[in-house]
């Protein structure tokens, strides 16, 4: 039975002899993702390695396979990034060299846990292409964390037999959408429903304007995150022509899909449209309570039904009004959201939300609300929890603050 150190430093996580070792599609400093506030999060409760993804041999630049320390946005001192060596790359083939690279690359970062003392490793997987890792270290637990449909195609596909595979073969199943929890929950008993959250905090707290905000007039549009292909931007240009009298404005990074920059050139031509470019994760907190509406212009398509759009819970929490396309995962909070389907229903919601009605105080505290119950805090410590007693961790062993979360 594993037991809790008890005598540790402040900054030591509640259970320092197990470590995670996250295997993600990113490096650290990238977009931040779910995975991030996750894996950030669980270095409260565990030791946690970020494995970022090894490069192609072709475009090696990086670090000498040390540890990087995490940049400011990390919330604790037990999150290592590692990043494998130039000798280190991503090979394809042939087989058994792939293989083996793969395996050392495994076995460096899980010596930086064995460094902290960890006895006992999870495997967390973001995604399926990581499954081979399943056999190539011996780990306590394994855990696969859905949080996209990853064939990302806009037709509904099959559920591939590798991912099939891998869901059936781990040992515990985190998923962030109800949609896909319909398509894919029914492969491994021990499946959870972890939606995506928000840091409340951040996002509630009153902030000043920022300083490229403040010259925009009101009544202002606003949508943040990243712009990508799956924004439907026919629906932004009509309503950017109809009313002229709103700003509209866009907070965030151009994703690298090639027909983006020509919708951005082509909206950037008109005099009510702003762009404001990436934010850092903390910056970009101050936008949405500077709005007047929040919008998630979603296409309606068979990979928008599987989303769960991060932005959601960040704009219920900042209390402003939002508008967002009908969607799956958007209908479970038609009581404070507005949902449209039509460039006419989008054009009438906003003016609704727009309204006395939409912003009278009673309406932004049920927003709130509802984002409240889905603080980071409260979803991580769900999956904490999940995991310690999956590890054998008796009731008695977990501490308080493991029983304290909000019932989902």
């Amino acid at each position: 039975m594993l037991t809790t150190v008890r005598n540790t430093p402040p900054d030591a996580p509640c259970f320092p002899e197990v470590g995670v070792l996250g295997l993600v599609p990113d490096d650290w400093d990238g977009n931040w993702q779910p995975r991030h506030q996750v894996l950030s999060r669980l270095s409260r409760y565990f030791n946690v390695v970020w494995v970022s993804p090894a490069q192609e041999l072709w475009a090696r630049s990086g670090h000498g396979g040390t540890p990087v320390p995490p940049p400011r946005e990390s919330l604790g001192p037990n999150l290592t990034v590692y990043k494998a060596g130039k000798l280190l790359p991503r090979l394809y083939r042939p087989a058994f060299l792939a293989s083996f690279l793969s395996r050392l690359r495994l076995k460096k970062a899980k010596q930086l846990l064995s460094d902290r003392g960890c006895r006992k490793v999870i495997l967390y997987l973001w995604r399926p292409e990581y499954a081979e890792a399943v056999d190539l270290i011996n780990p306590e637990l394994t855990c696969y964390h859905i949080d996209d449909e990853y064939s990302f195609s806009e037709l509904e596909q099959p559920l591939s037999e590798s991912e099939a595979l891998l869901i059936s073969r781990v040992d515990q199943v985190f998923i962030h959408s109800r949609a896909l929890l319909e398509k894919k929950g029914d492969l491994n008993r021990h499946t959870r429903f972890v939606p995506n959250g928000v840091d409340y905090r951040a996002y509630a707290t009153p902030v000043a304007e920022p300083e490229d905000l403040v010259t925009i007039p009101h009544p202002r549009i606003g949508y943040t995150g990243i712009l990508k292909r799956q924004l439907d931007w026919p629906l932004l240009f009509f309503l950017v022509k109809r009313h002229t009298e709103l700003s509209f404005i866009f907070v965030g990074p151009q994703s690298s899909h090639p027909e983006v920059p020509d919708f951005i050139a082509n909206l950037s031509k008109r005099r009510n449209v702003y762009f404001l470019g990436a934010k850092s994760v903390r910056d970009l907190a101050a936008y949405p309570q500077h709005f007047d509406v929040c919008v998630m212009p979603y296409q309606r398509n068979d990979y928008t039904k599987y989303i769960y759009p991060l932005k959601l819970h960040e704009y219920l929490a900042s209390g402003r009004p939002v508008v967002g396309t009908g969607i799956r995962s958007l209908y479970d909070f038609a009581d404070v959201i507005a949902l449209a389907n039509s460039p006419e229903q989008w054009s009438m919601a906003i003016c609704n939300a727009l309204g006395s009605e939409a912003n009278a105080a009673e309406q932004r505290m049920k927003r709130q609300a509802v984002a409240r119950k889905h603080d980071w805090e409260i979803l991580v410590e769900e999956i904490a929890k999940t995991m310690v007693m999956r590890l054998g961790f008796s009731d008695s062993a977990v501490p308080q603050e493991l029983h304290a979360s909000t019932a989902l």
